[in-house]
């Protein structure tokens, strides 16, 4: 989507040790111990039976003919642990001046044993305000139709609010997520995401964000058991002529995901056109 308007696996080797940091003379790797092993087999199912952690804000304004290829690429590392990697892609349209929709793969796995397919997805965001109030207000949802046979398809939905103050463009948003099937209970579980951007120069924002997971909708989780992480995010969007422009979000959050603390890194790249 179009956040300058105004308004609003690579396969590694099997046997790398899992979690070792890269080369470097005099460095030492830490050894492979079972309890290191365990864990990188553990939390990869964690990822894949839960709710993906929301990694980009929703915005809510109107891309009328706007299109993009989304090349997204985003890394959960729990502290002691091995990263987990979710590379996706996807084609995105804006509809008309009230509908966008995008249809992405997600693959998800680690940088030592490379990737799975993980879900298909269907995403749409249907404007329901345009003006009449001093923020937008947009309707969230994504099918995400698993491709792990344990779990189900599940299906995210919201509301996602955009204002501005003065140079700043501050979001906030609330979705659900519904479990459609497979071998867990299904249960209604509450994310929330939140953004903070300033205009910085033309083609620049600097800001935060922030994302949470915190349990059953009407029974929240105990704080332990609840993700929160935030951290700086930075846009660029150069424009290539012709209706045509690459856009690239990146950000860096601390906090807890799957209920550990860790570090989150996402990268996403947009080439628009019309």
């Amino acid at each position: 989507m179009n956040d300058e308007a105004p308004g609003p696996k690579r396969r590694g080797d099997a046997l790398k040790r899992a979690g070792s940091p890269a080369d470097k003379p005099g460095t030492r790797k830490p050894p492979v111990t079972i309890p290191r092993l365990l864990a990188a087999t553990l939390l990869l199912p964690i990822a894949t039976a839960v709710a993906e952690p929301g990694y980009y804000v929703v915005p809510a304004y109107d891309v009328a003919g706007e299109r993009s290829v989304d090349l997204r690429y985003w890394t959960v590392k729990p502290n002691g642990m091995p990263a987990i990697v979710w590379p996706e892609v996807g084609f995105g349209a804006g509809v008309n001046s009230r509908w966008y929709t995008e249809v992405y793969a997600s693959w998800v796995g680690s940088w030592d044993e490379g990737t799975r397919l993980g879900s298909l997805d269907w995403q749409n965001d249907v404007l329901l305000t345009q003006g009449e109030w001093p923020f937008d207000l947009a309707l969230h949802t994504t099918l995400h139709a698993s491709r792990v046979h344990a779990d189900g398809d599940l299906l995210e939905f919201g509301p996602a609010l955009q204002t501005d103050v003065g140079r700043t463009q501050l979001n906030a948003n609330v979705f659900f997520e519904r479990d459609l099937g497979g071998q867990r209970v299904r249960r209604t579980r509450l994310q929330y995401q939140w953004q903070a951007k300033y205009r910085w120069r033309s083609g620049w924002h600097l800001g935060v964000q922030g994302f949470g997971e915190v349990g059953v909708w009407d029974d929240v989780s105990a704080r332990a058991q609840q993700s929160h992480r935030a951290g700086p995010v930075v846009s660029s969007t150069r424009l290539l002529g012709e209706g045509r422009a690459l856009k690239v979000d990146a950000a860096v959050l601390k906090g807890s995901t799957f209920a550990r603390q860790g570090t989150m890194f996402s990268l996403r790249a947009r080439y628009v056109f019309r």
